[in-house]
């Protein structure tokens, strides 16, 4: 059987490798005015970069500091979610695969922020005038593994007989 700590670590693998190959392509066929319609009146392929964080929160921000700041906390934070997959044997299943997601997710934004000093985001839904902001691949692993998470810890636990 393969070790629980090697299926995790290439699941993060994974997911950084997806992530650079969509942002790549689209940074090399997609122009920041070109908007592909997928799906008229909910879903276009777009090209914007964010040197924010999520949703674009700080996004305007024009302090020195801002992508230090950025590429500090995200390190800080991906290290501990590896230190985390690294006891993969001892998570269940769900923890160990939202905890793979968040990591490969994290890497990818990460990677762009410290090469760039911005990310490459092009998924956009709206539906009429409400848009929800741009995000890309990583972003997309990040939620899912943080809701995998959070549905472990919402799930009910079984109780030792006689406890």
């Amino acid at each position: 059987m393969i070790d629980s700590r090697l299926k995790a670590y290439s699941l993060s693998a994974l997911v950084f490798a997806i992530d650079r190959v969509t942002k790549s392509f689209i940074e090399a066929h997609v122009s920041p005015f070109d908007v592909h319609r997928v799906i008229p009146g909910f879903f276009d392929i777009v090209h914007s970069q964010n040197r924010g964080v999520a949703f674009g929160l700080m996004n305007d921000s024009t302090s020195a500091w801002r992508t230090v700041v950025l590429v500090v906390f995200s390190a800080v934070a991906l290290i501990l979610v590896a230190g985390l997959l690294w006891r993969a044997s001892r998570l269940d299943r769900w923890t160990a695969t939202g905890l793979a997601l968040v990591l490969g997710g994290a890497a990818g934004n990460l990677f762009d922020r410290i090469l760039w000093g911005r990310v490459t985001d092009f998924l956009e839904f709206y539906i009429g005038d409400l848009h929800w902001p741009t995000f890309n691949v990583a972003d997309s692993c990040i939620v899912i593994g943080s809701g995998l998470l959070l549905l472990e810890l919402l799930r009910p636990k079984r109780q030792p007989a006689g406890a």
